[in-house]
């Protein structure tokens, strides 16, 4: 199909081009040949005017011309996809769907297995890649490439819908043999002590509690930054450390990984957990059906009781 004279089946090859940076590689995720490939980039370059792409040590590196048109060919590919060709029904008990979340291993552990769980039984083809957090989440779901970021919603984009699950409280916790955990935590000394806190991605990006902190005006000293949350209970064993954490991963770790549990010394550290998706994504079935499911088990999660662990510290 032509548009003003351009093939628009050459979008899709420039757009793989872009992607892949390798001919071969390039025409057999679009199932082309290597002379159809190369076909493709011949009418691109006569079309365009220009190179577009040359080789360096046996990769294809754009020109600024190609680099200033793939955005807008990514995008309009996505488009097609996404909003002019139909969604395809939901059916979940026989959707063989694989969904790409974007979440820290704490909502992981205290969230996401609960829907894991279910979803097993209400479509059992449908399974997940679980992601770390990543740099850039906007661009992923800018390009669709994932399918949900579950974040505190300070850290989330206002350029793609979200919806809040459930709301957090950040507690203190130690070694139970921490003795300067005794009595009432004081600002002045859970300044002065050494933190274990979970930082993320290769920009070590703080995880909520610093965040808030750093709201509240202050620092603290990380004596150990850890790439999740689950690291950090044993790193405060024998210790004299603290860590911030969330209170439902407190009550989660109890069972098996003793910690004494004091109040935070500022007021209460709240934050929201929050669902996001691509706009992209908005009216797809599958999508809404999975957002569904999230907004039930989160209506589910109890609210802590008080004197839960949240409240819960040792004596003076």
């Amino acid at each position: 199909m032509r548009f003003k004279g351009l093939d628009l089946n050459l979008l899709v090859a420039l757009n793989a081009l872009m992607t892949e940076r390798k001919l071969t590689a390039a025409a057999r995720s679009i199932n082309l040949s290597q002379p159809a490939m190369s076909a493709a980039i011949g009418r691109l370059r006569a079309y365009f005017n220009d190179e577009l792409f040359v080789m360096q040590q046996r990769k294809l590196v754009p020109t600024p011309r190609a680099e200033a048109l793939a955005p807008a060919v990514r995008d309009a590919l996505l488009h097609i996809q996404c909003s002019i060709l139909a969604w395809e029904p939901c059916v979940p008990a026989e959707s063989d769907r694989r969904f790409r979340i974007i979440l820290s291993d704490f909502m992981a552990l205290v969230f996401l297995e609960k829907v894991i769980k279910r979803v097993a039984r209400e479509a059992p083809g449908v399974s997940f890649e679980l992601l770390s957090l990543d740099d850039d989440p906007d661009e992923l779901l800018h390009s669709g490439d994932v399918d949900f970021l579950i974040l505190p919603d300070v850290f989330m984009s206002a350029k793609h819908p979200k919806a809040t699950l459930f709301e957090e409280t950040l507690v203190c916790v130690g070694c139970p043999e921490n003795e300067r955990l005794r009595g009432k935590l004081s600002l002045e000394r859970f300044m002065s002590m050494g933190h274990v806190a979970a930082m993320f991605g290769r920009s070590l990006k703080p995880s909520v509690e610093q965040w808030l902190l750093l709201q509240h005006g202050f620092k603290r000293r990380v004596d150990i930054a850890v790439p999740s949350f689950n690291l950090i209970p044993s790193l405060l064993s024998g210790t004299n450390r603290i860590a911030t954490l969330p209170s439902r991963l407190v009550r989660h770790f109890e069972p098996v990984v003793p910690l004494q549990i004091v109040d935070h010394p500022l007021p209460p550290l709240r934050f929201t957990e929050a669902l996001q998706w691509p706009s992209l994504h908005d009216s797809d079935p599958g999508n809404a059906w999975m957002r569904e499911i999230m907004f039930q088990e989160a209506s589910r999660m109890e609210a802590l009781p008080e004197n839960s662990a949240e409240h819960r510290h040792a004596d003076a």
